[in-house]
């Protein structure tokens, strides 16, 4: 089974954003994490510490509208680049599959690996520019 989410991207004002998305779905966020969060690693670009590094609202039946807040070193987001696909496959060889082939004849942000969370992650853009993130935890496996 695989699970397609929209991810949005901001400039610092997801976790505003994200009250307003909750005030018109309702719900509780699911997750919520901050930058100040995550284990120190020189490859990540700096961050103000108490933005959103990931937020997860249930909106449906399995469905999940995500977000976070863009590092500032790589530059304000905007229209067409402030949303990615985020797919969750919930069989391994079936998520690094996906992934190559997304990322065949486009670019690895982020390369399909083990991430802090203890899931396999990776992120890229297709060929036609659109952006993806594949999530595979391998305690949701089948």
């Amino acid at each position: 089974m695989i699970r397609v989410n929209p991810y949005l991207n901001f400039s610092g004002d997801c976790e505003e954003a994200f009250e307003f998305y909750r005030s018109v779905f309702g719900g509780e966020f699911s997750d919520v994490s901050r930058y100040d969060e995550m284990p120190d690693d020189p490859n990540v670009p700096s961050m103000d510490p108490h933005k959103i590094m990931h937020i997860a609202l249930p909106v449906g039946d399995g469905q999940v509208l995500m977000g976070s807040d863009r590092p500032d070193a790589l530059g304000p987001t905007s229209p067409g680049d402030n949303v990615q696909i985020s797919i969750n496959p919930t069989d391994g060889d079936e998520s690094r599959r996906i992934f190559n082939g997304l990322a065949q004849g486009g670019a690895i942000t982020m390369p399909y690996e083990r991430a802090f969370w203890g899931a396999d992650f990776g992120m890229c853009t297709d060929k036609y520019g659109v952006h993806w993130m594949v999530n595979h935890d391998p305690n949701e496996s089948t």
